[in-house]
């Protein structure tokens, strides 16, 4: 068995996973030159500054035009580059859905959508910026391949990965700081899953922020004498079956939680894989048909039922069942 190298739960420190983004852009600029980086007048916010700073020949500001910012990515994806471009979530892909389908996935080129402050981990913005609904926009799209980093090192890592893969990718980022699970040797791959914690009575499956709440979940869910197994699928699209397959075969019972929409989200990846392949009762937590609003990330993890008391009743209530 692979190991995994995880952080001990009270060893955790917080950092936003959007500064992950920012180290490893730099660093794969570093071992790249074709590598360029594109933004919509968010170089800060979306920690893409960094990569600006290192290399302002490959750093291309384009303004308050999301739409454009695709589709010159594109243009020059065609000429042989690997751009990088970096907004608000709720801009890219939420406002420009339609360019970078046209654009990029249908002409398959190997540009990399970074979506920054998704989730309610964007806090005080209110609904407008919280975007919910892209790990379901962009995981309908054919050729893309669509990623949720658990943590800043796990988002550094995956930065360096879709920096080497062929196809276009979205990458998707939080806010505010969250806790830091990996280490530098902890294991990522595009298209894995990994079990970080072990267990036979219920497969809890996340991703993004929420991979810390089922941790912390399943540590106080064993001393209720629950043994759950997380998995941490910060690969939504291409899913990861066989691992997700291997455990469900041995718990029989899945809870997904995502800070993402229930409805096309990983909640919704899972729940189709085991419909096919396993069918088995899978419970989804995550924003259910509601918008965001304003609050602290605690306050609306408490609002929208994405804590780790409300996963622990969830569990209880399966078993019980």
């Amino acid at each position: 068995m692979k190991q995994l190298h995880l952080i001990p739960h009270k060893e955790w420190k917080s950092e936003p996973i959007r500064k992950g983004f920012g180290q490893g852009l730099v660093q794969a600029g570093e071992q790249n030159e074709n590598i360029v980086a594109l933004c919509a007048d968010l170089t800060e916010s979306t920690q893409i500054e960094p990569f600006a700073t290192a290399f302002p020949e490959r750093f291309i500001e384009v303004g308050i035009a999301e739409q454009n910012l695709v589709t010159v990515a594109s243009g020059m994806a065609k000429m042989g580059y690997v751009p990088f471009t970096a907004s608000y979530a709720a801009f890219s892909p939420g406002r420009n859905w339609e360019q970078i389908k046209t654009t990029v996935a249908l002409n398959n080129q190997p540009v990399k959508i970074v979506g920054a402050h998704a989730g309610l981990f964007t806090g005080p913005d209110g609904a407008t910026h919280q975007m919910l609904e892209d790990v379901a926009l962009m995981r309908a799209m054919p050729n893309m391949v669509v990623i949720v980093p658990g943590d800043s090192e796990e988002a550094r890592k995956a930065t360096l990965a879709i920096a080497e893969d062929p196809r276009p990718a979205y990458l998707r980022l939080a806010r505010d700081g969250s806790p830091v699970m990996t280490t530098e040797k902890t294991p990522f791959e595009i298209g894995k899953a990994y079990v970080y914690s072990h267990g036979s009575d219920v497969t809890i499956i996340s991703n993004g922020t929420t991979t810390s709440v089922a941790v912390d979940a399943a540590e106080r869910l064993f001393k209720d004498g629950i043994d759950a197994e997380v998995i941490h699928c910060p690969t939504v699209k291409p899913l990861d079956g066989a691992t997700i397959l291997s455990s469900v075969k041995k718990t029989k019972k899945v809870i997904v939680i995502e800070e993402a929409q229930v409805a096309g989200g990983l909640g919704g990846a899972v729940a189709e894989f085991l419909s096919e392949h396993h069918p088995v009762p899978v419970i989804r937590m995550g924003v259910k048909d509601r918008y965001g609003q304003s609050g602290t990330p605690e306050e609306l993890f408490k609002e929208y039922g994405l804590t780790a008391e409300h996963l622990m009743m969830q569990v209880h209530d399966l078993l019980d069942k």
